[in-house]
């Protein structure tokens, strides 16, 4: 698990919402959706991975986050503001894909000029430190740099801006190993320290894990899976084991499928729990969260997964009281344990698997004779 800071706890806490889209949509030079129906809520002090295939939205949502482009429908608020407001820009930082530089400046200019257009905010040991790591002489302009280092100095000009807000778009991409693991250990930092909420879209899913506690996929320009990286797992599980005649064993079967791979007799199936994955000649796990995005990303046709802290505050105040949002597979949607307690124990203190105080608590080892193990690797980059 990733380290958590006093700021973000604090930020997570507060129940703050830092980003929250409704009905959002943009069309593409008046032609087909980039993004359509885009409705989710992102609480603050998270750090979110945004991914999708290419085409699916996700340059378009983080300009439209950023104010940079208007939408075609529905609306996007930060912190309850408008993304065009002079304050609201203040505290967001966007990194684009083509990291906009000036190629005739030296990077001592390029940082100059980041401290003048951000009075207050501007932190200079931050940037210095990050362009000391990307091994960047002062002296040199930035059109001879590698496409590494521009990279290493559009993320200082953003990180040093002190951002509440920071939006990276595939902000990995040209980075060697030993520069990527330097910069997942200075986004953990910020987010620890200063609660720092953000949006890392990138197509590097291995990248992802023990790095992000959040979760937004996008598919077709629309929202996919959005919610808690711990209970977006958790509500789904990954069967291995032999099938007969091509098709899934019907135990497994019955719950939502999202894709199955074969191999001869052999399966891997991901899929959606509909309650507890029953014994049988297979093993059960927890998909990691590479093992996850790879099965959304495999099947475009899975239906859409949007958890309650994923879910637009606005649209929880419009619903009909006692109209919970259930999610087939998610447990944590439940109702309270037996004899009224709410901390997911019976009478006799053993675990049932409902909802608690701090969260969905699973039963020990899963269902009878399963093996119920969480291999997503987190706390591998923290």
């Amino acid at each position: 698990m990733r380290p958590v800071g006093t700021d973000e706890v604090a930020g997570r806490a507060s129940g703050r919402t830092a980003i929250e889209a409704i009905g959002l949509g943009r069309r593409h030079r008046r032609r087909r959706w980039a993004l359509r129906d885009c409705t989710f809520r992102l609480p603050a002090g998270r750090i979110c991975a945004l991914v999708g295939p290419s085409g699916a939205g996700k340059s378009t949502l983080l300009s439209l986050v950023s104010g940079l482009t208007r939408p075609g429908e529905g609306t996007v608020r930060i912190g309850g503001e408008a993304p065009a407001d002079a304050a609201v820009r203040a505290r967001t930082a966007h990194v684009t894909q083509g990291k906009p530089l000036y190629p005739r400046l030296t990077v001592a200019e390029t940082l100059r000029m980041g401290r003048a257009l951000n009075p207050g905010r501007w932190n200079e040991p931050c940037a210095e430190r990050i362009v000391r790591e990307g091994r960047m002489p002062l002296d040199a302009r930035v059109g001879t740099l590698s496409g590494g280092q521009r990279t290493c100095l559009g993320l200082a000009l953003a990180f040093a801006r002190s951002p509440e807000l920071l939006l990276l778009d595939d902000p990995l991409a040209g980075l060697d190993p030993i520069a990527r693991h330097r910069f997942t250990a200075l986004l953990l930092a910020q987010a620890a320290e200063h609660g720092t909420t953000v949006v890392l879209s990138s197509d590097l899913l291995a990248e992802l894990d023990g790095v992000c506690d959040y979760l937004l996929v996008l598919g077709g320009g629309r929202v996919r899976l959005a919610g808690e990286v711990d209970d977006v797992i958790g509500a789904h599980a990954l069967v291995m084991g032999t099938h007969r005649g091509g098709a899934l064993p019907p135990a497994i079967a019955a719950h939502t499928v999202v894709e199955t791979q074969t191999s001869g007799r052999h399966f891997t199936t991901v899929v959606r729990r509909k309650g507890p994955v029953a014994a049988g000649p297979w093993e059960t796990a927890d998909p990691s969260l590479e093992e996850l995005l790879l099965a959304y990303l495999r099947a475009p046709d899975a239906p859409a997964l949007i958890a309650p802290s994923a879910e637009p505050v606005s649209a929880r105040s419009r619903r009909p009281p006692g109209n919970k949002p259930g999610i087939p597979g998610m447990p944590r949607n439940g109702p309270p344990g037996p004899a009224g307690r709410t901390d997911g124990r019976s009478t006799d203190g053993r675990s049932t698997g409902e909802w608690s105080t701090d969260g969905w608590k699973s039963p020990p080892g899963g269902a009878a004779g399963t093996r119920h193990d969480h291999h997503s690797g987190k706390g591998a980059a923290a």
